[in-house]
């Protein structure tokens, strides 16, 4: 990330693991996010962190440290309980990808080329598709689908060059997208890019997504659990225990941690807590 956005999300954050993450409402998230688009220097990665993603980073260094560097945004109601856990209060608002990309796209006024990358073929091109219908101020490059040498992604890479891009999407899953946008996307690419998972799967249809009510009563995860077990079992029904098992040890070590420092050191600084001893 860039480091005036860097900057300027600075006092707008709060650490889940000690992974920085964004705590902005809709409206200022909207704001900021329309601004970084706009800055003519540097590049703005933002990708959207839930607690499947978090359970990932504490197993992978890598990604653990590529993320540290994006604008991470919180995606669903464990990220929530965790705030709760470790702040006292949980984020001001649920801005996961499938909601916040189609609400950004609408936002932003000025036109711009975007992007997408990810998805089978079929898919990616129905949701640039659906997107251009959404707003068709914007202009929607298909680059490719995700199906391409993720180890020599030269002939991708060109093609972004030569598009001339404002904004990417690329969907590719965590933390595949995340590794992948790090290793290859320069800021001449495009200033901003959008790490997004499987958005393009519901954009396109090709996924439903839960009902309205369903989702406001914060349950989408058990609606797709519903319509997907066979690959989501292991993540919902083993994941969330196991992800709120650790928020809570990474709370309480913090205290003892914080209460054992002698009380001078307490009221100066708090330590960076190294976040494999917490998990």
């Amino acid at each position: 990330m860039n480091l005036i956005a860097n900057f300027a999300v600075l006092a707008s954050r709060r650490t889940i693991f000690d992974l920085p993450v964004c705590d902005l409402g809709w409206d200022d998230a909207l704001v900021f996010i329309n601004e970084l688009a706009s800055i003519p220097v540097g590049q703005t990665v933002v990708c959207f962190v839930n607690a499947h993603n978090m359970l990932t980073a504490l197993r992978d260094d890598e990604y653990y440290r590529i993320m540290s560097h994006n604008l991470v945004l919180p995606d669903g109601i464990g990220l929530n309980i965790a705030s709760q856990i470790a702040h006292g209060s949980p984020f001001p608002a649920n801005l996961n990808g499938t909601d916040f990309v189609p609400a950004f796209l609408t936002f932003m006024e000025a036109p711009r080329r975007i992007g997408l990358i990810g998805g089978a073929p079929s898919v990616v091109e129905a949701a640039a598709e659906n997107f251009r219908r959404h707003t068709p101020w914007h202009e929607f490059i298909v680059i490719s689908d995700g199906f391409f040498d993720k180890v020599d992604s030269t002939d991708v890479t060109q093609e972004i060059e030569r598009q001339k891009l404002d904004i990417l999407i690329v969907g590719m899953g965590t933390p595949l997208q995340e590794k992948w946008v790090h290793d290859n996307i320069r800021a001449d690419h495009a200033r901003l890019v959008l790490t997004v998972g499987a958005l393009f799967d519901f954009v396109s249809g090709a996924v439903p997504r839960a009902p309205k009510t369903v989702r406001m009563m914060r349950l989408e995860w058990a609606y797709r659990l519903i319509q997907e077990p066979a690959r989501l079992w292991r993540r919902y029904i083993i994941g969330i225990p196991v992800f709120l098992f650790h928020v809570l040890r990474y709370r309480f070590r913090r205290r003892e941690r914080i209460l054992s420092q002698p009380e001078e050191q307490r009221s100066v600084s708090q330590p960076i807590v190294d976040r494999r001893k917490a998990s």
